[in-house]
């Protein structure tokens, strides 16, 4: 269980991602955070990662990883691909 409620994890999660965004943006993609909710993380690649047949491997071991590392070893990531509605409230 995540010892944070998701207003909590905002900020941290926030900075954490910063640290992987340069790596997206090197090969000419990127990543909008969409919200938290239950300790789960939602985001959406964007640019050439949005479609990438790496972008499963980017999530997993390049962005959850480095949330893991930084808050807590529990925390997942959820990409919510362009054109998919995203409404926290309806999760």
């Amino acid at each position: 269980m995540i010892p944070f409620t998701d207003e909590e994890l905002l900020k941290p999660v926030t900075a954490s991602l910063q640290k992987v965004l340069p790596m997206l943006e090197n090969d000419g993609g990127g990543m909008e955070l969409l919200g938290i909710k239950n300790g789960k993380i939602y985001v959406r690649l964007t640019g050439h990662c949005h479609g990438c047949a790496a972008s499963t491997t980017t999530l997993k071991y390049g962005i959850e990883r480095q949330l893991r590392i930084d808050i807590h070893p529990e925390l997942e990531v959820i990409n919510v691909p362009i054109g998919e509605e995203f409404n926290i409230g309806g999760l």
